[in-house]
């Protein structure tokens, strides 16, 4: 049995998150591999927190710039550590290394910030984003950075696997793409889906906090829900999401069939119910995982290629994908009137889970990656010149900020 260290950057939500449902299923993959597992933290929990310890996991509290977290780390002698996103790495990465230097390195990033943050100023600057603003953002180099100081870094998208091979030129042997671990809908679950005509409505999904969803719901409310209505005039729409602004909030007109219904409790049960799910995503990174809810509970997805990006391959997507706001929300009309069509759709999720996001497969997959760098781990970081060269550059520099900091506080 591995003794697994996660460093969360923040309790994981996994009812209100696509990154709070990813870690869950890190820490089933664990504990499929039979591992112990220590979940620690800087942030304060929430009353959308995950019971850990009702899993099996123990929890620990931990500060920053302190060096506690030394003496924690040469108590627990960690066969591997999972840094949640690279500002976690930067935080304690430079400890881990000095601490528990035997320890593998892992880099769970949930999705390329930089390409995000990118992505959103060119967004609000009304000008179109290239890979160039990628690359010259500053945020950038501090992921760059940490992903080369790592053994590994998981990548949720096989688009920014691609681009961080090609445009960054990291190494392939420092990147494991890993997607979404779900179990393929049984036999019994599709059975008891609710068919075409049992099924009402529209719904999008998303968390108030996250600015692309925030914009998606405001395109709805302007550009594409009153062309939907004006053709189905007695459709509604469900915006269904944590943590939603007052904006948003405000949206909420029941005669218009725009009904804001904010935070609920079994979101695969409203999927499942809904006939078709809206994504208008304008901006992003990663992968989505209201569509892959949506999936998994048999209802198509209208969206646009930010929202596909990364997410079916080859594979045909189930509904469509949208670059105008007018043929989104014809193609939304045509989906949710048409059954054959709306069957063809539904099946096709079924078949991107299948050979996407097999659980199974996926773990395999990660089993195989870690046992080979701990048989081989001082070959491998011998064979990362940039990452030893970042390792002693970087790390020294916040080994003396955290210490003056920690003594900073002392006094």
């Amino acid at each position: 049995m591995k003794k697994i260290l996660i460093i969360g950057h923040v309790w994981p939500e996994p009812s209100t998150t696509a990154a709070g449902h990813r870690m869950m299923q890190l820490i089933e993959a664990f504990q499929v591999l039979r591992h112990e597992i220590v979940f620690a933290c800087t942030a304060s929990s929430t009353v959308h927190s995950l019971d850990l310890e009702d899993m099996g996991v123990r929890t620990m509290e931990i500060k920053l710039n302190n060096s506690s977290f030394d003496e924690f780390l040469l108590e627990l002698k960690p066969d591997l550590v999972v840094f949640d996103r690279f500002m976690t790495e930067e935080q304690f990465g430079w400890r881990v290394a000095e601490f528990s230097p035997r320890a593998l390195r892992v880099l769970n990033t949930e999705d390329l910030h930089a390409l995000r943050k990118s992505r959103e100023e060119s967004f609000k600057q009304h000008k179109i984003w290239t890979v160039e603003d990628w690359k010259n953002h500053p945020m950038t180099i501090r992921e760059l950075t940490s992903i080369f100081r790592c053994d590994l870094s998981l990548m949720i998208s096989s688009y920014e696997m691609e681009l961080l091979k090609e445009q960054a030129k990291i190494p392939e042997q420092l990147l494991l793409h890993l997607p979404f671990m779900l179990e393929p809908p049984s036999s019994e679950k599709k059975r008891s889906c609710p068919s075409f005509i049992e099924r009402s409505g529209f719904i999008c999904v998303g968390n108030g906090k996250h600015a692309p969803n925030v914009e998606a719901f405001k395109i709805l409310k302007q550009n594409i829900w009153p062309k939907i209505r004006e053709e189905l005039p007695t459709a509604k729409l469900s915006i269904c999401g944590a943590y939603l602004p007052q904006q948003v909030l405000e949206m909420h007109n029941p005669k218009e069939g725009f009904e804001v219904k904010g935070w609920v409790e079994d979101l695969d049960k409203v999927v499942r119910n809904a006939r078709l799910l809206l994504a208008p995503i304008q901006f992003g990174a990663g992968i989505k995982g209201k569509l892959i809810d949506a999936m998994s509970n048999g209802t198509p997805s209208i969206t646009t290629p930010i929202g596909a990006e990364g997410m079916h391959a080859s594979l045909q997507w189930p509904g469509a994908i949208c670059g105008h706001w007018e043929e989104f929300a014809q193609s939304a009309i045509h989906l949710y009137t048409q059954k054959d069509d709306w069957r063809a759709a539904q099946e096709r999720g079924v078949v991107i889970l299948q050979k996407q996001y097999q659980k199974s497969t996926q773990i395999n997959t990660l089993k195989s990656r870690f046992v080979n760098l701990q048989n081989n781990l001082q070959f491998h970081r011998s064979q990362n010149l940039m990452g030893r060269i970042l390792q002693q550059q970087t790390v020294s520099a916040s080994k003396y900020m955290a210490k003056w900091i920690e003594e900073k506080n002392r006094k």
